[in-house]
């Protein structure tokens, strides 16, 4: 995570915050269980809206039929829980969802990223900043990505993922200020 370096005869000293491994997955959680949740968060959702739009205009171009398939079933499964109120069925769903759209983006930074993307909602739900009963507006929009991708409509696509970064953005805003 780049926290530490130990040096013979020096020990072990904590490094500055430039040289942390800020995308380890484990650090980000570290992060969010302090009393820098906040910012660690503005800053997750800072990064998702410069990256997630652009993997759902390229999964548009490059999905598969499984990940088309597999990017509406989990969208699917997103209005079964969040009717429900199943919170961690919820995650876990909208996790499968995001994950599978950066794989479809075929795209292997892009790709890689699914682990931060995963600890933001995870964050998100652990920590009380998830509403009870998930916005509709955002599972209609998971809906609506699924649906550009499938029919291969690039910007279509980006425009629906850059409206549920956002929506999550202002509820986690009103969350953390209610």
């Amino acid at each position: 995570m780049g926290l530490v370096a130990s040096r013979r005869r020096v020990g072990v000293t904590v490094q500055p915050r430039a040289d942390w491994h800020v995308f380890d997955p484990l650090l980000i959680r570290w992060r969010l269980d302090s009393s820098e949740r906040s910012a660690q968060l503005l800053s997750l959702s800072e990064l998702r809206r410069g990256f997630e739009p652009v993997a759902a205009s390229l999964a548009a171009e490059r999905a598969t039929a499984e990940q088309c398939a597999a990017l509406a079933s989990a969208a699917s499964d997103l209005v079964v829980h969040g009717r429900s109120g199943d919170l961690e069925a919820y995650l876990e769903a909208d996790v499968v969802f995001h994950r599978t759209l950066l794989a479809a983006s075929g795209n292997e930074m892009l790709r890689s990223l699914a682990g931060v993307v995963s600890e933001i909602l995870a964050g998100r739900t652990h920590h009380g900043l998830m509403p009870s009963s998930p916005n509709p507006q955002a599972i209609a929009l998971h809906d609506a990505v699924a649906r550009t991708v499938r029919d291969r409509d690039p910007a279509a696509a980006e425009a629906a993922m850059r409206e549920i970064i956002d929506e999550a953005a202002a509820a986690m805003r009103a969350e953390l200020d209610g």
